[in-house]
């Protein structure tokens, strides 16, 4: 545990010093005091996970940049059976039955991509998301419903859609099928 605190905190001074931030000014950026910031960097301190998201939202970056890597691919290739199960970090209202594989080799890049496979009557009506950037959806089998600021688009296999993140959007499968679809995002959000 204390090996990963460490990694923790020296990504976060790392990130805090590149842009160029004091302890003071990264505090003041996420209402977090001076000397836990500085706790955390240090390795010192067992943040929680609403702590940590203080600190990437400061830190302008995806709070998954914070955490180490299980294993950072020097592949460029991501095998099916190799994909990151994001699972655990999906959002609370997706399925069970929901799937989120990562297609990119890891979130350190400007963009990530997402099979996601969602089950009928999957919604994520109750978390809308909104964040900045910009993303892409397309439809490979099934149909998905994207809502953008409560717009409907209705998309089938071998349609795609691309907008503005920071509208609030989520997503539905109101068939009676799976939906398997493809999201690429960036920046990276999760």
């Amino acid at each position: 545990m204390s090996v990963i605190l460490e990694t923790i905190g020296s990504r976060v001074r790392e990130m805090r010093k590149a842009k160029g931030l004091t302890l003071a000014d990264l505090a003041r950026a996420t209402s977090l005091s001076t000397a836990i910031v500085s706790q955390i960097e240090r390795g010192l301190a067992n943040p929680s996970f609403s702590t940590l998201v203080q600190l990437a939202h400061g830190l302008n970056v995806p709070v998954g940049r914070l955490f180490p890597d299980e294993e950072e691919s020097r592949s460029p290739v991501v095998r099916k059976n190799a994909r990151r199960d994001l699972k655990g970090q999906a959002p609370e209202s997706a399925s069970d039955d929901t799937v989120f594989e990562l297609l990119t080799p890891n979130l350190s890049g400007s963009l990530e991509a997402i099979w996601v496979v969602t089950p009928p009557g999957s919604t994520t009506e109750g978390t809308p998301f909104k964040h900045g950037g910009e993303e892409f959806v397309i439809v490979i089998s099934g149909k998905k419903d994207v809502y953008l600021n409560g717009e409907r688009y209705v998309l089938e296999a071998g349609d795609s859609i691309t907008y503005n993140s920071s509208i609030p959007h989520w997503f539905a499968n109101s068939s009676d099928e799976p939906c398997a679809s493809i999201s690429v995002i960036t920046p990276p959000t999760w």
